[in-house]
């Protein structure tokens, strides 16, 4: 009986191991995922709003 005991301490001791290694896997993932649409994001949104001033200044260029 009391060997049962201890392996079922063993396990809880490991579960409890793999869950912490388990989190710390999902905020990476999580970080990863927040920096990479910021990286895809930030310029698209960007290029929203330059790219109309852009080609008025070009287009402006090339009308005289």
């Amino acid at each position: 009986m009391e060997e049962l005991i201890t392996k079922i301490q063993e396990q809880q001791a490991k579960i409890d191991a793999i869950y912490i290694s388990v989190e710390k896997l999902r905020k990476y993932f999580m970080w990863t995922l927040i920096v990479t649409v910021a990286t895809v994001l930030v310029p698209l949104i960007a290029i929203i709003f330059i790219l109309p001033s852009l080609i008025g200044s070009i287009t402006a260029m090339y009308q005289q």
